[in-house]
């Protein structure tokens, strides 16, 4: 063999390495948005079933124009998306979301918190 077959064969093996690594970093990032994503709609759902507790009379099993009392409804306070907790106070709901992919950082997993007031989602930060 020639050298210059030698340097085509040895030039090719880089590029398709390089394309490999680029492939499995796009893979990566795109995992982790779409948990992201799915993360961040659980979260709107309990954000939902909050904004119904707050709105529906004591009486018929709300909370009567107040978040006390406020539970995550057990259905979701655990996907396959992630994992959710709460911290009820009476005019608002802070939920945070934990997912099952590793954030961008490559430790901690991806997450976000959402802060609910009575008329609205406030706030929606993302953590990782």
């Amino acid at each position: 063999m020639g050298q210059q077959q030698l340097l085509l064969i040895v030039l090719g093996i880089i590029i398709v390495g390089i394309a490999v690594v680029v492939g499995i970093n796009m893979f990566v990032a795109s995992a982790q948005d779409a948990n992201r994503d799915a993360v961040i709609l659980d979260m709107t759902n309990i954000a939902m079933a909050a904004q119904q507790y707050i709105r529906k009379p004591r009486e018929l099993g709300g909370g009567g124009r107040s978040f006390t009392g406020f539970v995550i409804p057990t259905r979701v306070d655990t996907t396959l998306n992630g994992t959710y907790t709460i911290r009820v106070a009476p005019q608002s709901v802070t939920i945070v979301g934990t997912g099952v992919e590793k954030g961008r950082d490559g430790v901690n997993n991806v997450s976000a918190t959402m802060v609910i007031s009575p008329g609205a989602i406030e706030s929606t930060t993302v953590n990782n």
